[in-house]
C-alpha cells in the first residue's frame, strides 16, 4: 500500500509520550494513515493502541498498514470527542493520548471531498459523510455576513467580505458546488496582488470551511476535556496543531489545567480549593527543525504541546 501521508514531529512525540511501564496503552485520537501509531507499536513492543477516526476510508488504510501488528491495535470508527464521552467500560484507561490536527495529504490528494484545489471534485470537505452539511451546502444556506465570518474567525481571511460577496453572487449562475469553482471564484473575487502571494489565495478560504464543517474548534475542546478525564493519573496527553487558533485552545486548555486556582482575578481570596491536575512539559512547544521542514514542508507550522495529568479534577 502506497503511503500518502508523512507525520510530522516524529521522533519528538516518539521521546516525550514513550510509554513508562509495561503494558501500557495509548489513544491515537486522530489516527489518519496510521503514521505515528506504527512508529509507537514499531518501537515498543509491550504497548497497545486504539486508533480513532471519523473517517471511514482512512481508518481502512490503517488497519491495512497495522494488520502486522494484531491484537495490540484497535479501531473506533467515530469522532474522538465522542469516544472519550461515552468511554468504554471494559476498556482500561489509557496512560497516554495523542491527537493530530493536521488533516492528513490523503484528503487533499485522494479523498475526492474538495479539501484541496486540484481535481474537479464535489465540494463537500466532511471527514464523516454520513452525517452534517457539506461546504457547499454552507456556503448555499448561509448569509452574505455568516459566510464572511467564518472565513475571517476561522482563518483570518483578510478578504472574507469580498469573498463572501462573490460567493452570495454566485448563487443566481447555479452557486458553488466544486473545488476548483470555489477556488476560481476566490481568485477572481481577491486583489491581483493577492494572487501572486506565497500561498494560493484561497488556502484560507478553504481551510475556514473546513474547520466549519468538521466543527473543529469545538471538537478540539470537547477531546481536550474528555482525553484529559479518561487518563490515568501520570498519563501524558500530546496535541499537534498546525495553526494559530488552534494552538492558542490547547494551550489556554493547558495553562488552565496547570493553575492551582481557577477563581476570578477579583476574587480577594481562593475559594475553589482546586489543586493543578498536569503539569505541562513543553512550556513553548516544540516545532520542527530545518531538515525535517526541507523534507516535508507541512511540519513548518505544526506545533507539539504535551502535559503530564498528576491527579484527577476536583469536583465541587
Amino acid at each position: 500500500m502506497e503511503i500518502i501521508h508523512t507525520p510530522v514531529l516524529l521522533e519528538e512525540t516518539v521521546q516525550y509520550l514513550a510509554p513508562r511501564g509495561k503494558g501500557e496503552l495509548m489513544i491515537d485520537a486522530t489516527m489518519g494513515e496510521g503514521g505515528h501509531s506504527y512508529a509507537f507499536l514499531s518501537h515498543f513492543p509491550d504497548l497497545a493502541i486504539v486508533g480513532l477516526d471519523a473517517d471511514p476510508a482512512i481508518q481502512e488504510r490503517a488497519r491495512t498498514r497495522l494488520a502486522e501488528f494484531g491484537g495490540r491495535v484497535q479501531f473506533y470508527a467515530g469522532w474522538s470527542q465522542d469516544f472519550f464521552a461515552a468511554y468504554p467500560a471494559g476498556l482500561k484507561r489509557p496512560n497516554t493520548v495523542l491527537v493530530d490536527c493536521g488533516i492528513s495529504m490523503f484528503h487533499y490528494m485522494c479523498g475526492g471531498r474538495g479539501f484541496g484545489f486540484s481535481g474537479d471534485e464535489p465540494l463537500d470537505m466532511r471527514l464523516d459523510t454520513s452525517r452534517g452539511v457539506s461546504a457547499a451546502e454552507i456556503l448555499a444556506q448561509m448569509s452574505e455576513r455568516e459566510i464572511a465570518d467564518i472565513l475571517y474567525k476561522n482563518a483570518g481571511e483578510r478578504y472574507s467580505r469580498r469573498i463572501a460577496r462573490a460567493i452570495v453572487r454566485e448563487r443566481q449562475r447555479g452557486g458553488v458546488t466544486t473545488n476548483t469553482g470555489l477556488s476560481e471564484l476566490v481568485k477572481a473575487a481577491v486583489p491581483a496582488a493577492y494572487r501572486h502571494g506565497h500561498i494560493h489565495p484561497a488556502t484560507r478560504t478553504f481551510m475556514a470551511l473546513r474547520i466549519a464543517v468538521n466543527a473543529e474548534f469545538s471538537g478540539l475542546s470537547a477531546m481536550l476535556e474528555g482525553a484529559l478525564k479518561a487518563l490515568e493519573p501520570g498519563g501524558r496527553l500530546g496535541v499537534i496543531s498546525f495553526h494559530s487558533l488552534e494552538d492558542r485552545i490547547v494551550k489556554n486548555f493547558f495553562r488552565m489545567r496547570n493553575r492551582d486556582c481557577t477563581c476570578p482575578p477579583q476574587a480577594p481570596s481562593c475559594v475553589c480549593g482546586g489543586q493543578r491536575e498536569i503539569n505541562i512539559l513543553t512550556r513553548k512547544g516544540v516545532t520542527a527543525n530545518e531538515e525535517e521542514v526541507r523534507r516535508n514542508p507541512p511540519s513548518r507550522s505544526a506545533r507539539l504541546r504535551v502535559a503530564e495529568k498528576i491527579r484527577e479534577a476536583q469536583i465541587a
